[in-house]
């Protein structure tokens, strides 16, 4: 038997873990290269994927029409940006340096008239826009990142899909295959990392103790007995060596410090932690980068901006909901935690943080970034006090850059007032397409034995998004 014929759960008892690991959430492992010294080297992509949970304003953030009328374009005015034509919202005034880092969607769409949070983001994260799912029964597709997990698996951490900040709250905020990986199992699903209570902003941040799974006494001498176990045998069973080597694998990515370093955010300057902004939003995407620096291959970072001082509304998933007055969220142009003056500038700061942060490290090459929402929001104010916007399925804005896309570009239109999309419509099953494109995964997969479905979208790649 070779170390490929061997699957995880055998890898996990011969290494001494025991069932007790079985089906751990995101821990599922692959084979990274190492150098001379044997020391793992990044030889995948990764995600960065950013879900502004409750979904933002496409007509107040990214596709603004500030030739609308009032009651449609609302209170903000656009801004130039370092790529000429590409305007967004005044309070991007950091994130408008970075427009060459990234392309701009701003024909995303929904098929049909889906308009809760439950089935859009189901269709979104799953990249796939089923007919019984638009009717609100959940179905079993897993979700990108459980795909990446199980193509693109690490050796370099325990972990290879993670989610920072679980949705929480209300069950219509939260996808129905969120945490469970859909057909492929629950070691495909998201390890979730943090809570209203503990994110890295936080000075008593603490890191999930999958991170720390064995007692390493104990761990260094099951190992040791496995060992003496097998010496006498290895030079003559080559199913025995290749059955110890893979051993060797499993304890080398256990035990890697990689992982665990990842979280101990004190280890960046002041300084970088400050461009990010200090805030639940800005830290988690700083720490979104270590993890992938630490070989970490799909990382889903909650939007949740945080909440206002004084006013303490909304669960950690759902900032960008601002219906306003009819839904006791307040003004939804406000400073409140549904308030795009409270939001905005940390989306802003972070985002810019993250892509300049990247840049500078040369990771934009290996790190691919989407940023979006569930959907948009309605073109027109609601007549009501405060005011706000309602959800809105037919168009909404993305951005997405690195991993080969082409930065400096806007892709897709809507017409006068941000109602529909008049050119280049991409639905989520393109998105999906378009990110595993970009992560070298095959959308047809001949090799898939769950049974239900080889491909993992119906959509195809944007290959005009790649430069």
């Amino acid at each position: 038997m070779s170390d490929l014929q061997m699957n995880r759960r055998q890898a996990l008892i011969a290494s001494g873990l025991g069932t007790m690991s079985l089906g751990m959430p995101g821990a599922v492992m692959g084979a990274d290269k190492v150098d001379a010294s044997g020391q793992a080297v990044a030889s995948n992509k990764s995600c960065i994927f950013v879900l502004l949970c409750g979904g933002p304003s496409h007509v107040d953030t990214w596709d603004m029409k500030p030739d609308a009328p009032l009651d449609y374009r609302g209170p903000y005015e656009p801004i130039d940006t370092k790529v000429p034509g590409m305007r967004i919202n005044e309070m991007h005034t950091e994130l408008a340096k970075h427009t060459d880092n990234f392309t701009l969607i701003n024909s995303m769409s929904h098929p049909g008239a889906i308009s809760n949070h439950f089935d859009a983001m189901h269709n979104l994260l799953s990249g796939q826009s089923e007919k019984r799912a638009m009717q609100g029964v959940p179905n079993e597709h897993p979700y990108l990142g459980s795909f990446v997990a199980k193509h693109k698996p690490s050796t370099r951490n325990f972990v290879s899909n993670a989610w920072l900040i679980k949705c929480v709250g209300p069950p219509v905020f939260c996808a129905p295959n969120i945490g469970i990986g859909g057909y492929l199992g629950s070691a495909y699903a998201p390890m979730f990392v943090g809570s209203a209570t503990n994110h890295p902003a936080m000075e008593n941040f603490e890191p999930p103790e999958l991170y720390n799974p064995y007692d390493e006494q104990r761990f260094g001498q099951r190992k040791s007995l496995l060992g003496r176990l097998e010496s006498g045998r290895l030079d003559k069973d080559s199913q025995v060596k290749d059955w110890s080597d893979l051993r060797e694998k499993t304890y080398d990515a256990m035990t890697r410090k990689e992982g665990r370093q990842a979280f101990d955010l004190s280890q960046e300057p002041d300084k970088m932690r400050e461009r990010y902004g200090m805030h639940p939003l800005g830290q988690n995407l700083l720490l979104a980068r270590r993890m992938v620096e630490s070989g970490v291959r799909f990382v889903t970072v909650n939007g949740w901006t945080g909440q206002a001082d004084y006013d303490k509304k909304g669960p950690p998933s759902s900032s960008w909901d601002m219906h306003g007055g009819n839904m006791g969220m307040g003004n939804a142009f406000g400073n409140g935690s549904y308030g795009m003056g409270f939001c905005l500038p940390r989306l802003d700061q972070a985002l810019a943080g993250l892509f300049s942060d990247l840049s500078e490290r040369g990771m934009l090459d290996d790190t691919l970034v989407v940023v979006t929402g569930e959907f948009g929001r309605t073109p027109f104010v609601l007549k009501q006090d405060p005011p706000g916007r309602q959800h809105w399925p037919k168009c909404f804005s993305s951005i997405i850059a690195g991993a080969g896309i082409a930065g400096g570009k806007v892709y897709g239109k809507t017409n006068k007032r941000g109602e529909y999309v008049t050119d280049k419509r991409v639905r989520p099953e393109e998105l999906a397409a378009t990110i595993y494109h970009a992560l070298d995964i095959p959308i047809n997969d001949p090799t898939d034995a769950s049974g239900i479905s080889a491909s993992l979208t119906t959509g195809k790649p944007i290959m005009e998004l790649f430069g």
